[in-house]
């Protein structure tokens, strides 16, 4: 059976656990040599010896050097880079009147600037053979929440990223395609991270108020946004640019 990846080499940021490691084991599956890249170590080791194929390097993506070094890594020793995704992130449960200035700064940082700096960097290796970009937004970049200021702003900032870059790569006619996925409530670790700051509530009891205001009357499952990166990062996807492709059971239909 044809691998859709085949002889392909991707680098998946936030890569150690929840949609960038599930992202990770499809495109391995798919035939791409997949390097996972992710700020915690001992989770990125723990990855790479669960799944055999895969390779791990460490990264800050808020750091300009530590991209450069990681890229360049790569490319050299792969002969070049052709996927990229940008799905490190994290979040805040906080409104605008219950943020903190560090804790803002620290969700733009790590959500905004570390897709822009992964952005600039993939150009910057892709621009003579061509590639693809995939930023993992959220439809917290779409719709608001009230408790979600400093991550809905950073999600909506990373969806018009995602379109300048793709205009800006068609303009250069680089080849480098740039889309954007926008998951809603996907069972992996944020989950766990937004019942953690939801005032200490039963994890499966705020999983369950979420399930009820999902139209499919569930979650999505990490490997569900995966098969939608699969496609994206895929020749099947060759004349989608600038796209943002929503995966939420329905939420944003109502």
């Amino acid at each position: 059976m044809e691998q859709r990846l085949e002889g392909k080499t991707a680098l998946v940021t936030g890569g150690a656990g929840g949609i960038g490691l599930a992202i990770a084991h499809r495109f391995a599956r798919e035939g791409a040599h997949v390097i996972i890249a992710d700020l915690d170590p001992s989770a990125g080791e723990r990855a790479r010896v669960e799944a055999p194929g895969l390779t791990f390097r460490q990264l800050d993506v808020t750091d300009d050097r530590a991209w450069q070094r990681v890229v360049d890594g790569v490319a050299a020793q792969h002969g070049g880079l052709d996927i990229l995704v940008n799905n490190a992130g994290v979040i805040a449960i906080a409104s605008i009147e219950t943020i903190t200035l560090e804790t803002w700064r620290r969700v733009q940082s790590v959500n905004v600037d570390g897709t822009f700096l992964g952005c600039r960097h993939g150009v910057r290796v892709m621009r003579d053979r061509g590639g693809v970009i995939l930023n993992m937004s959220s439809v917290s970049g779409i719709v608001g929440g009230h408790n979600l200021v400093a991550y809905n702003a950073a999600k909506g900032a990373v969806r018009l990223l995602t379109k300048s870059v793709a205009l800006h790569c068609a303009r250069q006619d680089y080849g480098i395609r740039c889309n954007a996925i926008h998951p809603g409530f996907v069972e992996a670790r944020m989950l766990a991270d937004i019942a953690a700051g939801a005032g200490g509530r039963d994890p499966e009891v705020l999983r369950e108020k979420l399930r009820a205001g999902v139209p499919l009357g569930r979650n999505a499952e990490p490997d569900e946004v995966a098969g939608l990166a699969v496609y994206l990062a895929s020749d099947e996807a060759a004349f989608v640019t600038g796209a943002e492709f929503v995966i939420d059971g329905g939420v944003t239909a109502m």
